[in-house]
C-alpha cells in the first residue's frame, strides 16, 4: 500500500471542529476524550480552541493567537512573509511525526476564508480519535 499524500492530515469542518472540542475534557495537563456516564467539571475542564491551542505544537487560526514569528524564532528559521514562515514551520513539525489537522470554515456570502491550521503530535491525534477521519 502506498501513501499518496505526502502531508499526514487531518480535515474537519467548522462543525466537525465544535463537536470535537465539545467531545474532549482537559484534567491538568491531561486532555483526553470525555467517556459516557463519566463525570466531568464543566467550568474547569471544558475545552475550546484556546484550551486546544496548548496541546498543539504550532497553529495559524483567527481564534487563537499562534505566535507565528516566535515560532518561527523557536525553530530557529527566518522568512520574509507570513505564508513561507507557515511553511518553514509546518515542514519543521512535520518531520517531527506531527500531523497537520484542518479546519475548513463555513462559507459565507460564497467566499471561504482560508481554513484554519493546526499541528499537533501524532500520539495526541490517535488518542483523541482524529487519525483516520476523512
Amino acid at each position: 500500500m502506498t501513501d499518496s499524500a505526502p502531508t499526514p492530515s487531518i480535515v474537519l469542518t467548522a462543525q466537525q471542529w465544535q463537536i470535537f472540542l465539545e467531545s474532549l475534557y482537559e484534567r491538568g495537563d491531561k486532555l483526553d476524550l470525555r467517556e459516557e456516564g463519566g463525570v466531568y467539571h464543566p467550568r474547569k475542564e471544558k475545552v475550546d480552541a484556546y484550551v486546544f491551542s496548548g496541546h498543539a505544537e504550532a497553529l495559524r487560526s483567527e481564534e487563537v493567537d499562534g505566535d507565528l514569528w516566535g515560532t518561527l524564532e523557536d525553530i530557529e528559521e527566518t522568512a520574509d512573509t507570513e505564508e513561507e514562515a507557515w511553511a518553514k514551520i509546518v515542514a519543521f513539525y512535520l518531520g517531527r511525526g506531527c500531523v497537520l489537522m484542518q479546519i475548513q470554515p463555513e462559507e459565507e456570502g460564497g467566499a471561504a476564508e482560508m481554513p484554519e491550521q493546526w499541528l499537533i503530535s501524532e500520539p495526541l491525534a490517535r488518542r483523541l480519535g482524529l487519525m483516520g477521519r476523512a
